[in-house]
């Protein structure tokens, strides 16, 4: 139950943040701890997959991408 409520609070952080860089932070920690999640349901299996594409790679090429356009400051984009 704490680990459902933790992914909850994480997505409503990537949602609300204003800062690219700390959403995706925050979505990350959500898909990882969904595999966290997998594991104590006991699909180990699905929990490795989730953790190295969905917390793993997805974040890093999402981070990369926002880091090179420009770093995704909504303040930025008010003035």
């Amino acid at each position: 139950m704490l680990v459902c409520g933790c992914i909850l609070i994480s997505g409503v952080l990537a949602v609300r943040l204003p800062n690219l860089m700390t959403a995706m932070v925050s979505s990350g920690l959500a898909s990882l701890l969904a595999a966290v999640s997998y594991v104590l349901l006991a699909a180990p299996d699905v929990a490795m997959a989730e953790a190295a594409i969905g917390s793993g790679l997805a974040t890093l090429i999402f981070l990369y991408a926002i880091r090179r356009t420009g770093g995704g400051d909504a303040t930025r984009e008010k003035e």
